[in-house]
């Protein structure tokens, strides 16, 4: 807290706020703007009483108008060279929370002078969007003392939304003066959108089962070219290849096969164009949840998952994802990333069949959340059926009637996309399991074979 009557170090609250220390000295002045009303009340009836006594030459009535005016002086004077040490950290729980879910903010103080610290009012800066902006008082903290306090946030709405800077307030005894200072520190809350459980479901042009997919051998077959690599605890005796053993002379086992994880786009078009309406209930952030809960689904089940928007910008990265990074973070980076999307300016969704056809082969899974389509867009979308094993297609029905909606889905039926529509508010796991293809004919496939 910078000012006087305080000497107050931040030591702020997030995993990236480091200590500090804000100190200065200010002059009176300061100190006599922080006045009160009712120390303001008290200088003006002092004053009145003096010019009075001085008018109708009343000594008692002098005496009276002096304290009066000399009081709120004397706390603001006495506030003014007073230092206090205060000590002050906040702490997110969590750091990331689904939107309308509640967080808790833990607000800690602690005196490091060896004065009492007198009533503090305590006051967080926090966005209209997280609710009411919470406010404290504090009694008289001892010399050593510690008060800690917390309140909730919650949000509707997506985004990052800074805490902070936390915002004290030192009076006197009488309520003369209020010195209101601030911390430096601000911290941040990731407000990341809701996700869905969603039924595990088998996809048209995937293996059968989960020992059926791909491997990738790390080892030939022949005995000369076998590829060992040094003896781990508990690995398997029988795993020894005696022959690089000696050559190098510490025990080496063959390495086996490794499964090669399956890979997953999630597609998200957020052209400013494609869709209608905003707020919390539309039909653009029913598609942003769902991309969450489709990307997190899939990472539970062992994928490698990137998140891919019309602008042609893949996270984790172009790969799928970060070396040595666990399910957990990825999925952490794709919840961060989608917490923040925004419409875009493109024009169209070439940028993202770009980044698709760049891909070597043929292989995983394409699940698009996509806007309004027009043809060119449409025969677009088609192509990109080429880049993927299976597709799946989610749409929201709008106001069209049911013909052009179906005139609208048949080309990407014919492609071979697995079309799905959604109202806002719809639940997405009963939508997600009319994918599955083990509960019948894909739709992609029944148009083909139809036509």
């Amino acid at each position: 807290m910078d000012g006087p009557g305080a000497a107050v170090r931040d030591t702020g609250g997030g995993a990236d706020a480091g200590p500090g220390t804000a100190v200065r000295r200010d002059t009176l002045r300061t100190a006599f703007a922080g006045l009160t009303t009712r120390g303001r009340s008290f200088l003006a009836a002092g004053a009145a009483a003096v010019v009075c006594a001085y008018v109708l030459g009343q000594g008692d009535l002098l005496r009276v108008g002096v304290l009066l005016a000399a009081l709120p002086l004397v706390c603001a004077v006495v506030l003014h060279r007073t230092r206090h040490r205060v000590t002050a950290s906040r702490r997110l729980s969590p750091t990331r929370v689904p939107a309308r879910e509640e967080a808790r903010v833990h607000l800690r103080l602690d005196s490091v002078s060896r004065l009492p610290v007198p009533l503090l009012m305590l006051q967080d800066q926090v966005p209209y969007v997280l609710g009411p902006r919470p406010r404290f008082v504090l009694d008289r903290m001892e010399a050593g003392g510690r008060r800690e306090v917390s309140y909730r946030v919650r949000s509707d709405l997506r985004g990052r939304y800074p805490l902070g800077p936390l915002q004290l307030r030192l009076t006197d005894p009488f309520g003369m003066v209020e010195l209101t200072r601030s911390f430096s520190s601000r911290d941040t809350l990731t407000v990341v959108p809701r996700t869905e459980e969603l039924p595990h479901v088998r996809f048209a042009g995937e293996a059968a089962g989960p020992g059926e997919g791909r491997h990738r051998s790390l080892a030939t077959t022949g005995d000369d070219d076998v590829i060992p690599r040094g003896y781990r605890h508990g690995d398997d005796l029988r795993r020894v290849h005696w022959r690089s053993t000696a050559r190098h002379g510490e025990l080496m086992v063959r390495r086996e096969e490794q499964p090669q994880r399956p890979r997953c786009t999630v597609l998200l078009d957020t052209r400013r164009r494609a869709w209608a309406g905003s707020g919390p209930e539309s039909a653009f952030e029913w598609a942003v949840s769902g991309a969450a809960s489709v990307a997190v689904h899939l990472l539970e089940r062992g994928r490698t998952v990137r998140l891919l928007t019309d602008a042609g910008e893949p996270v984790p990265g172009p790969g799928g994802s970060l070396a040595g990074t666990a399910a957990s973070g990825t999925a952490g980076l794709v919840l961060d990333a989608l917490a923040v999307v925004e419409h875009s300016r493109e024009p169209g969704l070439a940028r993202a069949y770009e980044v698709l056809r760049g891909d070597d082969g043929h292989e995983g899974l394409l699940v698009a959340f996509l806007g309004s389509l027009d043809d060119e867009q449409t025969a677009l979308v088609c192509r990109m059926r080429r880049r993927a094993g299976s597709a799946v297609a989610l749409l929201p029905r709008g106001f069209h009637e049911r013909a052009a909606r179906e005139q609208r889905e048949r080309p990407l039926r014919e492609a071979g996309w697995t079309v799905l529509t959604y109202e806002p508010g719809e639940a997405l796991a009963g939508l997600w399991q009319q994918a599955d293809r083990s509960a019948g004919q894909a739709p992609g496939r029944a148009a083909r074979s139809g036509r």
